[in-house]
């Protein structure tokens, strides 16, 4: 099966196709770069590839699957895609110069999952316009970040679902669908128990003299940074949800600590009382997702079992797991 597109301008190429004429009618070349993957047929542009291709989508990486039809599996990667905060023409360039550049021809793209983080109506349609339009003929469906959780987790049966990484999230998944969904509110109002979470009760801890000074002593050491760095980094620079995050190395260094292993417990019971338990659904597992749940999987256990719950799940990437989603 090919997928053929049959004009340079359906590729919406920022320059000239690689070989065109000028207005004197002889042969150029741009000078931009042809995607390996695109080749000229028929006058048209033919591009021979997998039968899925699944996203796995964080607001700074994505990672992709290319599932051919004989089961061998090809992992692609480029930079996050968040709709809610890319435009269009960023989200374009991302998938024109970064995935198709890497995509091998194989037998014949039948479908893309594209699971994402900011991948609610309205923005999501901008995700599978840019899709559809770079590659036309397949289905395209474009979800949620927490769906495609859910659904890795979960995958056709009950449960909640939670992503615990930079950012929280959480929902109640009925098999299919999600049935309830507790708004995290963000770095600032939320996310409990997420890496930015953690990295903010640490600072707040360290400066405010409730944990010991030498775990201060121990900070300062390991990052050379002074309250004044600390507070212009948060507060004027961009991006301070991840600045927190990358102080939970520090977190995990020191967990044997009594007073970090509070913190953890604290942090995690948090998320779970103001999360979790407004579902209703004790009996259920609690699945999670994220780099921060795999990482501190005894201290989540043990908050949960403070509130008669039990972890189920803890993967660190879903994208495996979606996959086989898809295939069941």
């Amino acid at each position: 099966m090919y997928l053929q597109w049959n004009s340079p301008r359906q590729l919406r190429l920022p320059l000239k196709h690689p070989l065109s004429k000028n207005r004197k009618g002889k042969t150029t070349k741009s000078p931009f770069p042809s995607p390996p993957l695109w080749v000229r047929l028929g006058g048209g542009f033919q591009c021979s590839m997998a039968r899925w291709l699944i996203a796995d989508s964080g607001s700074t990486k994505t990672d992709w699957i290319l599932r051919a039809s004989d089961g061998t599996q090809t992992e692609l990667h480029t930079d996050g895609i968040n709709p809610a905060r890319d435009a269009r023409d960023i989200i374009y360039n991302v998938l024109y110069h970064q995935l198709l550049t890497q995509l091998p021809a194989t037998d014949g793209l039948q479908a893309v999952y594209f699971y994402g983080a900011g991948c609610i109506e309205p923005f999501s349609q901008t995700v599978q316009s840019v899709i559809s339009e770079l590659l036309p003929g397949c289905v395209v469906e474009v979800e949620s970040d927490l769906l495609g959780a859910a659904r890795a987790l979960c995958g056709h049966e009950p449960g909640i679902a939670c992503i615990l990484g930079t950012g929280s999230n959480s929902c109640l998944y009925n098999g299919k669908h999600i049935e309830k969904h507790t708004p995290p509110l963000g770095f600032i109002l939320g996310d409990e128990g997420s890496g930015s979470f953690l990295g903010k009760t640490l600072l707040n801890g360290l400066f405010k003299g409730i944990l010991p000074a030498t775990l201060k002593q121990a900070f300062c050491d390991k990052y050379n940074m002074t309250l004044p760095d600390i507070i212009g980094r948060i507060y004027r620079q961009p991006a301070a949800n991840t600045f927190l995050a990358s102080l939970v190395p520090f977190i995990a260094e020191h967990r044997s600590h009594p007073d970090i292993h509070n913190m953890l417990v604290d942090a995690f019971h948090l998320f779970i009382v103001r999360n979790i338990v407004v579902y209703g659904h004790k009996e259920l597992p609690i699945h999670c997702v994220g780099g921060i749940a795999y990482q501190f999987t005894d201290e989540l256990r043990e908050s949960a079992a403070a509130e008669d719950m039990q972890i189920g799940r803890i993967l660190r990437k879903p994208i495996e797991s979606i996959v086989q989603y898809h295939l069941n």
